[in-house]
């Protein structure tokens, strides 16, 4: 058990320095405009305004002076470093580390470490942002297992000894508790949340409303207790579950910030909380008059230190009184994995932590949070994506197994399944719930035999042709068969993407573009790569055809597409060689995450005589092609 923690520490280090070595070997060797199109650097950049925000740090506004359509890899939290161009190409980094404090499109705030660094910036000529090694999320990692590896005579200890081996796992003894707006699964899940002593698991299914259950389960565990920690791994997924506990009236205050930020979301964050409080423009005028007397060489500059001394002395004692009435009114404090280490939330316990998308965390990552409490709630799906693991060798030692999937394995009485799916029509359901669910999900008769058009299938693979001519000229050279992207990683297949881009507008133009447009029917187009996305969507803004109807159409990759769903989703699978390589779509996660995203058409492009190399897509395309014998 102790042996397993170890092994895993010793694999995050695997990751750790795999991803060192990457960003030195990105930051000493790649050109600056490889770097802008793997969606890593933004360059050039305009400086607009700075300014110090409600928590007295000082940021920055930036925007990007190029509108690539390129993904990029910034989120708020991610450390950024800057650097300038000088007239000869090269490139000079500056010797500070910042923040992302928001981003979106093309406009950035980034936090900024001194009033310095800010001179640095607005003095450079040609100025780059580039994403900087986050060795922060790793040190809480290393700190979180090391804690947990020698944790002895205390709850940590049991915790980890629950998790990790057959010691049992203990429940509380009270009449159950009744859900009756619930089904019987969600039900089932929800009370066993409460009575859970020490852990408990949600396994939520596509479309089976884990987010419904798990707010039901935090909503009346707040009966039980004053406050609680709700944690998952991304920004987006916090806001998520916030959302919804907002709406049922739920005080929250959300740590960190939000990757959406919603008008709903920002009035929940720390930041605007702290800005509303009766208290805080009495703390701004204090701190503006430490930043004014900073500046002064007027008068007795012994004095003048005295004086600041004072200030910042009352400007502590408001900070306090605010901090403590916030976390006081609030019964959810939300953050990521990660943001439980905020020093706000430093020496504080809770009861019960909920952790969403469990599935998609680190094991590591995991215990940062439960370091902080006394019972642990898990949800997601261990059967859709998984953690993101760069290093071969630490993804091939099993660093991507998550706490989620051990307590799956180690406390099967833990774990609750919601069985009911509202997502998707039986025959798009049928498919995933035999390959991973052990044909355990029923589809609710609501969307059972829901369709678009009468007499349609509602999932057809359509056979993925050879190029007969080529593109015009601003499109990649068409050739049989996937290509490299200008990206030197990703793949791209020309011929695929017109013919998806096709088949869906002969399957629009069927249903008929004003009853599209009418009903408001969302469309989703999937690819497992980058550069097929990125060539979607250009191709679909460089056709007329299509400009009515891009509200409707979102084009992502499969894990831009996590927790989302569409009426009508196209994948386009691109892999298409004579060795039958599938690459990573071999990780069959991933699959079933773009499967399930439908709700009533899935259209597969897909070239067969590749793919079918794999028994998964042969059995794929062999229940596609029988669908009505399935």
């Amino acid at each position: 058990m102790i042996q397993d923690l170890v092994r895993q520490k010793d694999l995050l280090l695997k990751e750790y320095e795999f991803e060192k070595e990457q960003f030195q070997r990105q930051t000493q060797n790649m050109g600056v405009q490889k770097k802008v199109r793997r969606g890593m650097c933004w360059f050039p950049l305009s400086v607009s305004r700075s300014y110090y925000n409600s928590l007295d740090q000082l940021v920055v506004e930036l925007r990007r002076t190029t509108d690539l359509d390129v993904e990029h890899q910034f989120e708020p939290g991610k450390p950024v470093c800057f650097f300038q161009e000088d007239a000869s190409g090269m490139l000079s980094y500056m010797k500070f580390v910042a923040q992302v404090s928001f981003v979106e499109e093309n406009s950035m705030v980034v936090s900024l470490p001194s009033a310095q660094a800010l001179a640095q910036i607005t003095d450079a000529d040609r100025l780059g942002v580039q994403l900087y090694l986050d060795e922060y999320t790793y040190r809480l990692m290393f700190q979180a297992l090391d804690s947990v590896i020698s944790a002895k005579d205390n709850r940590l200890a049991q915790l980890r000894d629950i998790c990790h081996t057959s010691a049992p796992a203990s429940q509380f003894s009270f009449e159950p508790v009744r859900f009756p707006w619930l089904n019987a699964s969600q039900e089932k899940a929800a009370d066993m949340v409460l009575r859970a002593k020490d852990v408990a698991v949600v396994h939520g299914p596509p479309g089976t409303g884990k987010t419904t259950t798990l707010v039901e389960a935090i909503y009346e565990t707040l009966r039980r207790e004053v406050q609680v920690l709700v944690c998952a791994q991304s920004n987006m997924a916090v806001d998520w579950i916030s959302e919804k506990l907002s709406e049922r009236g739920v005080s929250i205050l959300r740590m960190g910030n939000p990757t959406r930020v919603t008008d709903r979301m920002l009035q929940d964050t720390y930041e605007r909380r702290f800005e509303r409080h009766p208290l805080y423009d009495q703390l701004w005028g204090i701190r503006r008059s430490i930043r004014q007397l900073y500046d002064s060489r007027e008068g007795n500059r012994e004095n003048r230190h005295q004086k600041i001394a004072r200030l910042k002395e009352r400007a502590a004692e408001l900070e306090y009184t605010i901090n403590e009435s916030l976390f006081t009114d609030a019964r959810v404090i939300a953050c990521t994995l990660t943001g439980s280490a905020h020093p706000l939330l430093q020496g504080r316990r809770f009861g019960t932590l909920f952790i969403d998308e469990a599935a998609q965390a680190l094991e590591a990552a995991c215990w940062i949070a439960i370091q902080k409490v006394d019972r642990i709630v898990l949800a997601g799906d261990h059967r859709q994506l998984p953690p993101t693991i760069k290093s071969p060798a630490a993804l091939s030692g099993g660093l991507d197994k998550t706490l989620m999937q051990t307590i799956c394995e180690n406390k099967p009485r833990c774990v609750s399944m919601l069985n009911v799916q509202y997502r998707m029509c039986d025959e798009i359901m049928q498919f995933p719930n035999r390959e991973f669910y052990d044909g355990q999900l029923h589809s609710d008769p609501s969307v059972k035999y829901r369709g678009i058009l009468d007499w349609d299938t509602a999932i057809e693979w359509i056979e993925s042709e050879e190029p007969l001519e080529s593109l015009d000229r601003l499109e990649p050279p068409e050739s049989p068969g996937e290509l490299l992207a200008s990206d030197g990683l990703s793949r791209i297949n020309p011929a695929e993407a017109r013919q998806a881009l096709q088949s869906l507008r002969n399957y629009i133009e069927r249903i008929g573009r004003d009853r599209i447009l009418h009903e408001r029917l969302d469309i989703g187009i999937i690819s497992p790569y980058k550069g097929q996305v990125q060539l979607l969507r250009r191709m679909l803004r460089r056709e007329s055809w299509w400009k009515p109807l891009r509200q409707l159409i979102s084009v992502n990759t499969v894990d831009g597409f996590q927790g989302q769903e569409r009426d009508i989703i196209l994948i386009s699978m691109v892999r298409n060689n004579e060795q039958g390589q599938v690459g990573f779509l071999a990780d069959l996660r991933r699959m079933n995450v773009a499967i399930t995203r439908a709700r009533m058409k899935l259209i597969i492009i897909g070239h067969s005589p590749t793919l079918c190399h794999h028994p998964f897509y042969k059995r794929l395309k062999h229940y596609i092609d029988n669908i009505t014998e399935y």
